[in-house]
């Protein structure tokens, strides 16, 4: 079939073109959504190297919108694909092995026992004393791995059930005490590519 003919042809133009245009928009909004995380974390590099694919592609996607805008196939594969992309970026940032939260945990009962429950568990727990609204409490902090959140908020609510927990994410950790870890570790930018195991 002649190159020509076979860009003109239906099978092209409703169905191969569409799902260009679908598979493209995951990959630049997926880039999108893994390019903001490298800047909050300030590995600007990498950002670099993801923003310019991410805009390249962008462009080759929206090009072909303008080139076919009687094709409403390719609007709903433009939209179908931001979606789905935003949906990947998100589940594949949750992979990266490098993410790390700050839970907060607030509680008007004595936290002792879970505390040394952390601890036990070689979770690092920093105690602080303070006054709520409501009189005395006591702020429990520790920097864990995303993955292990479940299993932390679990414990939490094993033994303070009333706690105030916040969790937030933490940009950049030079030092901390992790399970599976006897020392200090330190890690670098390149080992986020290093997939993680949900704790069981």
């Amino acid at each position: 079939m002649d190159i020509q003919l076979f860009f003109a042809s239906p099978l092209y133009t409703w169905v191969i073109l569409p799902l260009l245009i679908f598979l493209a928009r995951i990959f630049d909004v997926t880039l999108g959504t893994i390019r903001v995380i490298f800047i909050m974390r300030g590995i600007k590099y990498l950002a670099a190297v993801v923003g310019f694919l991410e805009i390249l592609i962008w462009l080759l996607a929206i090009g072909q919108i303008f080139r076919n805008l009687s094709n409403v196939v390719c609007y709903f594969a433009y939209a179908g694909g931001f979606a789905s992309g935003s949906f990947l970026g998100i589940y594949i940032a949750e992979k990266l092995s490098f993410d790390k939260v700050l839970i907060r945990i607030i509680t008007v009962n004595d936290a002792t026992n879970l505390i040394n429950f952390l601890k036990t568990e070689q979770y690092g727990v920093t105690k602080l004393s303070a006054h709520g609204a409501e009189g005395p409490v006591t702020i429990v902090f520790s920097i864990i791995k995303r993955q292990d959140l479940e299993h932390v908020v679990s414990i939490v609510k094993k033994f303070n059930p009333q706690a105030f927990y916040s969790i937030q994410d933490i940009r950049f950790a030079s030092e901390g005490i992790f399970p599976g870890q006897k020392s200090f570790l330190k890690r670098n930018q390149w080992e986020i590519f290093k997939p993680h195991r949900k704790s069981k």
